[in-house]
């Protein structure tokens, strides 16, 4: 980030721009944040936990003089949104993080044209987002400078781990992994508590031990220098328990199940993108 105190406004007032702010000021940002939404019991939200932040219910207003929009809207209502926006636009840096909206698409609703794009970065963050152990795939176009690549990252690494793609069809990659990855693991660990129960443990014990379970493989994989596959072989005695389990899950085809599962993700995301 640079020194200079630059305006941010956030359009929609969501869960993902609550956390987004939360971790800006978290970290000392020096930004002037602004939101803006219709609904004024969500403002009013967040100036109760905010007072630092200036709320808005009309966005021409919250985005006058900023630096930087965030549309944090569904993708539903984002060129309705786009499109009220463009007599009150500068030339701010624009951060998308709605699904399947295309930079083309933001660009042509914010009223830019071919010869004049606007500078545009496309994100796709995931749900630990709210509790600051996010994942967000980020695309620039060619009109975003290095300096307003510096500042989208800033701000998508307030709430977790970021990484850059230079094609932005490689974000529908993403989504499949990432954005929608947090349900298969909580589908895994549902199935877990699930089969626990029968075993004949009491819900809430098999609730922690499968959670701790998964914070911790997955505490273990971050710190290790091991990819997944030497790490699983390394918890895989010959002829034990873990090998047992991990025979069944193989046979009964969950690599291929995965795979089939990410590749419907993505096809979905490329369809959502091209309606």
């Amino acid at each position: 980030m640079t020194t200079e105190t630059k305006i941010i406004t956030f359009i929609g007032a969501g869960n993902m721009a609550r956390s987004l702010i939360s971790g800006l000021i978290q970290d000392g940002s020096s930004l002037d944040i602004r939101i803006a939404d219709p609904n004024e019991s969500q403002l009013s939200t967040f100036q109760k936990d905010w007072a630092q932040v200036s709320a808005f219910a009309d966005n021409k207003q919250a985005i006058k003089n900023a630096d930087i929009i965030v549309l944090a809207v569904k993708p539903q209502i984002m060129e309705t949104v786009c499109n009220s926006l463009v007599d009150a636009l500068s030339e701010p840096l624009i951060i998308s993080i709605a699904a399947g909206v295309t930079e083309n698409n933001l660009n042509q609703w914010l009223g830019g044209t071919d010869a004049k794009s606007l500078a545009i970065v496309r994100c796709m963050p995931n749900t630990p987002a709210l509790v600051q152990s996010g994942m967000t795939g980020l695309y620039a176009n060619n009109q975003v400078s290095e300096e307003q690549r510096s500042i989208a990252e800033s701000i998508l690494r307030a709430v977790g781990t970021t990484l850059w793609f230079d094609q932005e069809e490689k974000l529908n990659a993403v989504t499949a992994v990432s954005g929608s990855g947090p349900a298969y693991f909580f589908l895994v660990m549902e199935a877990m508590q699930q089969a626990a129960q029968k075993m004949g443990l009491n819900a809430e014990d098999a609730r922690l031990l499968v959670l701790q379970t998964a914070f911790g493989a997955a505490k273990l994989a971050l710190e290790s220098d091991d990819d997944a596959a030497t790490l699983r072989q390394k918890v895989t005695s010959k002829g034990g328990t873990t090998e047992a389990a991990v025979d069944t899950l193989v046979s009964g085809g969950l690599v291929e199940l995965f795979e089939d599962a990410l590749n419907a993700a993505e096809n979905r995301s490329k369809e959502l993108s091209r309606s």
